[in-house]
């Protein structure tokens, strides 16, 4: 797929070294069709890891995808240069009256906090809302989905008596259903939280579809409104040492963190870990970009209500 970016977007090199088609504005503009449309709104902290990850995670269609970062007003950010936001990234505020195919909202490292005492919750609550009108499908990753599923339905997430830490296998529930088109009966994941959207609760509530699960790390896939709404607990697009630096910076800290689970070779992290997740991440991508964004949108989105 050709992922259309902003021209001097530094993570643009990498993916260009990775053999992945990246479009410039100027090429873009001169073909003749409509590129699908996806917000990303990021939430993590080192936004530039997060942007390589996503794009990366969305370029494996043959469709053009055009993506505007977005961020919050009411945070500020500590560990992302303020020149690399205000050059790539809109505020809500300055978006909120267009229309998106896709809109992704990521996981962020505030799952201890209740929702209601992370500072931009309100403005996120403001931006979930909208996606309702505005975006044909919402895709929320791990933090994000835990804050979508306890806004849309209610659903409040628990603490953990252990964090959720490291690469585990998930059972594929029903795969007459498109997302989960393609994957094998049991597929990886990583994870990385110390809370968790209680399955029992999911599972009760008949307005969302658990699509996949583990037995070690709970709800991994589950969606609502014949896919306008999807929910990820896990991080697919994690690259393979993410986990790795996550844990020797917490080691580094002094703080108490286990090994992540199913990652090392032999649990030695002095061994290059193994990447077995990223087949299974990619036909996720896929599938929700072709089943629930391409093939459902509006060529014209202005011109059709939601």
């Amino acid at each position: 797929m050709p992922i259309r970016v902003q021209n001097d977007l530094p993570v643009r090199e990498i993916l260009e070294k990775e053999n992945i088609f990246v479009m410039d504005e100027h090429r873009a503009t001169h073909q003749d069709i409509r590129p699908i449309s996806i917000g990303l709104l990021n939430l993590m902290p080192l936004k530039e890891d997060t942007e390589l990850q996503i794009l990366r995670s969305l370029s494996n269609t043959p469709l053009q995808v055009d993506v505007t970062f977005v961020m919050v007003s009411s945070h500020v950010s500590k560990n992302t240069p303020t020149s690399h936001l205000n050059k790539f990234y809109y505020r809500f505020e300055e978006i909120r009256d267009r229309k998106f195919d896709g809109f992704i909202i990521t996981g962020a490292p505030v799952e201890q906090i209740p929702f209601e005492e992370v500072d931009y919750w309100e403005e996120l609550k403001e931006i979930m809302e909208w996606s309702k009108t505005h975006v044909t499908s919402t895709l929320h990753l791990c933090w994000g989905a835990q804050a979508g599923i306890y806004y849309h339905y209610g659903i409040d997430k628990e603490m953990l008596p252990q964090k959720v830490f490291g690469v585990f296998r998930h059972r594929v529930l029903n795969r007459k259903i498109p997302l989960v088109r393609g994957f094998d009966d049991v597929f990886l994941a990583p994870h990385s939280r110390h809370t968790q959207t209680p399955i029992d609760k999911v599972r009760a509530d008949d307005r969302l579809t658990i699509l996949a699960e583990s037995e070690e790390a709970g709800l991994f896939l589950a969606m609502a409104e014949n896919g306008r709404k999807i929910f990820v607990m896990g991080h697919p697009e994690y690259d393979r040492i993410t986990l790795d630096q996550e844990y020797k910076r917490d080691l580094s800290k002094g703080l108490d963190i286990q090994m992540p689970k199913h990652y090392y070779t032999e649990d030695d992290p002095s061994v290059r870990p193994l990447l077995t997740w990223r087949a299974a991440a990619n036909n996720l991508y896929t599938n929700w970009l072709n089943y629930y964004v391409y093939q459902v949108t509006p060529y014209d989105l202005y011109g059709t209500p939601f």
